[in-house]
């Protein structure tokens, strides 16, 4: 009996490379059209706060319950291209349903499709990625594909702003949804010969398909998973109303450059993640998951104590920066931290959504914890009990968090043959 043949290194073209890049980028300018554009957009329909509410709410629950679905379809899938390509297209059809019909059935509607979509759309990418360069340069590529998200965001934020005040609120939509058309071209430039569909689940290349993966239960059983969940719930719960919160007090304290400086505040950290990303990438290869991991957490609960401490508007401005720092850590350590810990089990994408909803519910109390903190002390105490909470997780990756990186591999892989330049 002959043993099976090792596994060939990938070798993406960097046709497919580029593509994958143009699509992340056009990606993030979709989803940006979903967002504050949504509440602006209704207000001037005339919808009432109640219903605008509780479209978000709707919108909200469906992102947090469809995460592990959404992850379960992307490993089931034999091409997640097909898969990515209608995510994009129920998102683009939601941005026209807003745009034509502003009624609150469709709206609803158009709110759940779009919500439904970013659950599958975003492990899609990230399957992709995987079965194009495989476990030795995923870091980097994530990092790159974070870079282009950043890019992607900031500019569409600009132009989609500008739409709004040059033309109309409705005009957002119809952007979004014209955005389908280049969306869809460069995916369909991605060689899906490129793309092994059992590495891009957390297989090995070459795996029989008809292997069993492993179940849900045994992956929550692993300690190490438990572990990074209850970290990245702790970070969101933590992070999440840092940003609303210091608006409002930004608002409060210079009410006439507010929208202003809350601008600054959204693009300067997207600035910060497009610049070291990759870098971020790089590093995790180098250094392991686990210093990483530490340096965005340790940047959290110093941005919570400048908040409380700082009184100076545009300093405010300055610490947010620190977001940034975060964001360009965690949008590459998080699914690359994913990636080493369902290597061989063929379920990397449903972990994703595992982890996702971890995010969500730490997302969710941010909010009415900082809130409630807020009003029945000062916004000063919120600042210090959500950089509390930063640091309860910050020691639990101290304490608790192990090393997920796997043994290096001799020789290694090109990194130019399989990244491509960097831009």
């Amino acid at each position: 009996m002959t043993e099976p043949l090792p596994p060939s290194p990938p070798h993406p073209s960097q046709r497919s490379l580029a593509r994958l890049d143009w699509f992340v980028f056009l990606v993030a300018d979709v989803q940006t059209g979903f967002g504050p554009f949504v509440a602006v957009y209704l207000t001037t329909q005339h919808w009432t706060q109640i219903e605008i509410g509780l479209v978000l709410t709707v919108s909200g629950l469906v992102s947090l319950v469809g995460q592990m679905p959404g992850g379960a379809l992307v490993d089931a899938a034999r091409s997640e291209r097909i898969v990515a390509g209608a995510a994009v297209s129920l998102i683009a059809a939601s941005a026209l349903i807003y745009a034509t019909w502003p009624i609150f059935p469709a709206v609803l509607v158009a709110a759940t499709m779009q919500a439904a979509a970013s659950c599958v759309l975003g492990p899609a990418i990230a399957a992709i990625s995987l079965g194009l360069v495989g476990y030795a340069m995923i870091g980097e590529r994530f990092g790159r594909n974070a870079r282009f998200a950043a890019v992607g965001t900031g500019l569409s934020a600009a132009v989609m702003g500008a739409c709004g005040y040059f033309f109309t609120a409705q005009s957002v939509f119809f952007v979004t949804a014209a955005l389908l058309i280049p969306a869809l071209f460069v995916l369909r430039g991605i060689a899906p010969t490129e793309i092994d569909p059992e590495r891009a689940h957390g297989n090995p290349s070459g795996q029989p398909a008809g292997k069993p993966r492993a179940d849900l239960r045994s992956l929550l059983r692993q300690r190490p998973l438990q572990v990074f969940g209850c970290c990245i719930l702790l970070f969101h719960f933590a992070n999440a109303a840092m940003l609303p919160l210091m608006g409002s007090v930004l608002t409060t304290r210079s009410s006439q450059w507010a929208t202003v400086l809350i601008g600054a505040c959204i693009v300067g950290p997207q600035l910060v993640v497009a610049l070291f990303s990759p870098w971020v990438g790089r590093q995790a290869q180098r250094w392991g998951r686990r210093p990483l991991l530490l340096v965005g957490f340790a940047a959290l609960p110093v941005r919570g104590l400048l908040f409380a401490t700082v009184t100076d508007p545009y300093l405010l401005v300055v610490v947010q920066l620190l977001d940034g720092l975060t964001a360009a850590v965690f949008s590459v350590m998080v699914p690359l931290t994913i990636a080493d810990l369902t290597r061989g089990t063929g379920r990397f994408n449903l972990t994703q959504g595992v982890i996702g909803t971890m995010m969500g519910v730490g997302a969710s109390l941010s909010p009415t914890f900082a809130g409630y903190m807020s009003d029945a002390f000062s916004s000063r105490v919120a600042f210090l009990g959500l950089a509390s909470i930063a640091v309860l997780g910050l020691a639990t990756v101290w304490l608790l968090m192990p090393e997920t990186r796997p043994p290096a591999r001799s020789p290694t892989l090109n990194r130019q043959a399989v990244m491509g330049p960097l831009r």
